[in-house]
């Protein structure tokens, strides 16, 4: 599981069929101040986590393939939640 940051949403005129129906978005993991790490990851989003919100995503292949219901499935990543604020002093 990683922290990250909504940086935009994935608009495709051709996707795999397992991806109807759903909202695909760009996230981009964060550290523990807000700053980019690593790599942007394009992950499957149920909960409608709005622009520059901070979400939880996870990296568990098969868990985002039971999402959509596809065994063959190329989804990878999935929004399992979105942050909606975090207690003081604590590193997130």
């Amino acid at each position: 599981m990683l922290l990250a940051r909504v940086e935009g949403n994935v608009v495709a005129t051709r996707k795999h069929p397992s991806f109807e129906g759903w909202r695909l978005v760009i996230c981009q993991p964060i550290n523990h101040a807000g700053e980019p790490e690593g790599s942007p990851q394009i992950a499957i989003d149920a909960h409608g986590a709005g622009m520059h919100q901070r979400v939880v995503i996870s990296s568990d292949g098969s868990a985002a393939r039971a999402a959509v219901g596809d065994d063959k499935s190329p989804a990878r990543w999935l929004v399992l939640g979105v942050v909606d604020e975090k207690e003081p002093g604590v590193a997130v």
